[in-house]
């Protein structure tokens, strides 16, 4: 049950401009966008509140995006624009990924919707307003321990698990592939799509805008593949799960069926092209 005294308590926290992490007291810098992954803003370091993204006019919005999965973002998008997804299962709901923005109205929506048992989020570019969420709907809030660095608000809340993979319940499974980042994780649901599996990749393997195929990379503003290694791992980690959609980490961004095979073939062509020329010697020209 949110406490609203709590939420307007922390509405004033720092919020990257550029990444959307909330961050628990103010800093100078975003760590986050400092690295090579993420980039600082053209126009510097720039920050904002949850007040005052309210006081802007954002707004959640609230849409379906699949079979039991339901899309939750912001309307303007903020920072990198990417929506949530709440998973909804018999047992309880999970929120994949994270959004920056909340407010009142959105909790009363997705409270409607059963509220959130739990969250999952696959990296720390998408970590967004992830405490406030945590406390809002008294969840836990899982990350994988190779990316315990990036946490810029710690918290009780978030549990930090270590391994290849970590069942979460009802059918979900989550795995660290390590693309983008060491702790860069997916999140498996048996259950998904009528028993078929679904799989949830936020950008740890992204759905392109040909939505048959995905790629995988190191950083995406700043275009660095990713290492044709880590690549492979992850496909072999992801085997033995069944899945027929695919979904990616912004709206309709997804794999609409045979999913398994589209993320075999995607792996093929873009080792095809990363391993193409690895013979050929490096010249000045």
């Amino acid at each position: 049950m949110i406490r609203d005294s709590v939420l307007a308590m922390t509405a004033d926290l720092p919020i990257c401009r550029t990444c959307g992490v909330q961050y628990g007291a103010p800093r100078a810098d975003c760590p986050i966008c400092d690295d090579e992954r993420q980039y600082v803003g053209w126009d510097g370091q720039r920050w904002t509140t949850l007040a005052e993204l309210r006081e802007a006019g954002h707004r959640g919005r609230v849409d379906s995006e699949g079979d039991g999965v339901i899309g939750i973002g912001a309307e303007p998008a903020t920072a990198i624009g990417q929506r949530a997804l709440l998973i909804r299962t018999p047992g309880g709901n999970v929120l994949w990924d994270m959004i920056t923005y909340l407010d009142d109205d959105l909790i009363a929506q997705v409270r409607d919707l059963g509220g959130v048992s739990a969250i999952a989020i696959s990296h720390p570019h998408f970590y967004g307003s992830m405490i406030e969420w945590a406390h809002a709907f008294d969840a836990p809030v899982y990350i994988h321990a190779a990316d315990r660095q990036w946490v810029g608000r710690p918290d009780d809340a978030v549990v930090f698990w270590t391994g290849d993979t970590h069942p979460i319940g009802n059918g979900l499974t989550l795995l660290n592939l390590g693309v983008h980042f060491d702790g860069g994780q997916v999140l498996h649901w048996a259950g998904g799509e009528g028993g078929r599996g679904a799989l949830f990749s936020g950008d740890i393997l992204t759905v392109v805008s040909d939505r048959r195929w995905l790629s995988f990379m190191y950083s995406y503003p700043n275009y660095i593949p990713e290492r044709p290694r880590i690549v492979r791992r992850a496909l072999a980690m992801l085997e033995p799960y069944p899945f027929d959609r695919v979904y990616g980490a912004w709206w309709r961004r997804n794999v609409a069926a045979d999913g398994a095979a589209a993320v075999r073939r995607s792996v093929d062509r873009y080792l095809s092209f990363a391993l193409d020329d690895l013979a050929e010697p490096v010249t000045g020209d």
